[in-house]
């Protein structure tokens, strides 16, 4: 408090010890906020993004859980099960019992799903682009490595 008061009096503002445009979650926050109008401008009402995490998930791995495209797509069981049934409902993803344990349910694209995947790929790939356009290359590849590391 004395140095703070010594500054005060000499005319210079102390910095803080915590200044939010410094810190990590909150640099992440601003670049999220970003990447989200990116996305919403880019793919329209027509999906959420974790719609279109499933959508993109099960056109990767196809036919799966509903548990576990949830782990896929870093879902919980609450958020997971309310986008499967707003894709179901839509039409764009069903369900059906799982030949090797008939208590478990696969979550699988329908055509109108598998469609809508294809479709919507070239969009994602470009607000990836946009959203990493400030960078160059090289600046790019280190980003996802350092973020891959914070997973």
């Amino acid at each position: 408090m004395a140095k703070a008061a010594a500054q005060k009096r000499n005319g210079k503002a102390a910095k803080p010890s915590y200044v939010l445009d410094e810190q990590i979650g909150f640099i992440l926050r601003q670049v999220s906020q970003r990447h989200a109008m990116i996305f919403a401008r880019e793919i329209g009402i027509n999906l959420t993004p974790t719609q279109w995490a499933a959508l993109s998930k099960l056109a990767e791995v196809g036919a799966c859980s509903q548990n576990q495209l949830g782990r896929l797509t870093s879902m919980d069981v609450a958020t997971i099960k309310g986008v499967i049934d707003r894709l179901t409902a839509r039409g764009l993803t069903e369900t059906s019992p799982d030949p090797d344990d008939g208590r478990r349910l696969l979550v699988s694209l329908t055509r109108a799903g598998q469609q809508m995947a294809e479709k919507t790929a070239p969009h994602a790939h470009a607000i990836s682009k946009e959203t990493l356009a400030p960078l160059d290359a090289k600046e790019r590849e280190t980003l996802i490595a350092l973020l891959g590391k914070l997973r």
